[in-house]
């Protein structure tokens, strides 16, 4: 039997807490409607006697303590709410208990925003993950150790499992339980919690917000002038001129702000724009790509899919207004 461990966090999501320990114990369920043994032991686990979240509005009072359980099959990391420094900080005590587990082949998933607590017990160094697409651009700035895939629903590492944005984790877990019991017991259950099973990306969910919580006066200066003339031509040789700067150097320290090229950062910009020209609705899409700075419909349609993951045709029939 697989020991299951769901930590009680301080300033987590109860939602993920919850969702998690009733998807394995539906899998105990299921199996022993079908006469065979439970799989799981599912416990959620503390540092101590209680855990406040969602501003002292729940109280999760845990089953077993990290101080007296020595050994553990699969934690389970739930989102993080608020502040991610602060959250992550406040439950610094699940740190040494969670790397024990993991050097004792203890496998770990983060779900959402989880991926800040794993990433702080320094478990991620040198290693990939993803997190909600919302704190991408904080979560590259706190870990720029750690290659980020955020427009990813799942990803694994070494044992490290990680999901995307909110409810993104029923997919990591739908994941977990494909493969710790089997693909037909993953459909059983994405059936019975009516769950999407099998999303790969969460691109066309993202909200493109360029990262500026940095202190390059310059860059800063060339990200707004991108923004604020993205229907224009504009050229790195222009916006370098423009700051009184070699090429070279301005996109190094571009790319180091940003974790963008200075190309990417425009089309991501255009894209943006057009994806709020799309939701409105009220133009067609060749419109759009002359507004938004393209003269060539093939090369937008090109941008378009690698940045968002589908078409505009495909997007525009999802969240455009009827």
């Amino acid at each position: 039997m697989k020991h299951v461990s769901i930590l009680a966090l301080k300033d987590s999501n109860f939602a993920s807490i919850a969702d998690a320990r009733t998807v394995f114990l539906k899998v105990n369920e299921l199996l022993i409607a079908s006469r065979q043994k439970p799989l799981f032991e599912i416990q959620v686990v503390g540092t101590n006697n209680e855990a406040m979240i969602s501003n002292g509005l729940f109280a999760i009072h845990p089953e077993a303590f990290t101080g007296q359980l020595k050994k553990t099959d699969l934690i389970i990391i739930p989102a993080l709410n608020g502040d991610m420094m602060t959250a992550t900080h406040n439950n610094r005590f699940f740190v040494d208990w969670i790397i024990k587990q993991y050097k004792g082949n203890a496998e770990i998933a983060s779900l959402c925003t989880g991926a800040f607590m794993m990433a702080f017990s320094g478990l991620l160094k040198n290693k990939k993950c993803t997190t909600h697409w919302q704190y991408a651009n904080e979560f590259r700035y706190f870990y720029p150790n750690v290659e980020l895939i955020d427009e990813k629903i799942i990803v694994e590492h070494n044992g490290l499992y990680s999901s995307g944005g909110n409810n993104a984790y029923w997919n990591l877990l739908l994941f977990l339980v494909e493969k710790f019991v089997d693909r037909e017991m993953s459909i059983q259950i994405a059936k019975y919690f009516v769950v999407n099973l099998d999303k790969v990306n969460q691109t066309p969910f993202v909200i493109f917000n360029g990262m500026k919580d940095h202190d390059d006066s310059e860059v800063l200066q060339s990200q707004s002038y991108i923004e604020e003339n993205y229907p224009y031509k504009i050229t790195v040789d222009e916006l370098a001129t423009r700051l009184h700067l070699t090429r070279r150097t301005f996109e190094r320290r571009f790319k180091k702000c940003t974790h963008c090229s200075v190309i990417e950062y425009l089309q991501k910009v255009r894209i943006e724009a057009s994806k709020k020209q799309l939701e409105a609705g009220r133009k067609s899409i060749d419109e759009i790509i002359i507004e938004v700075g393209y003269s060539d419909p093939q090369t937008f349609r090109d941008i378009f899919k690698r940045v968002t993951g589908t078409t505009p045709i495909e997007y525009k029939n999802r969240y455009s207004r009827k």
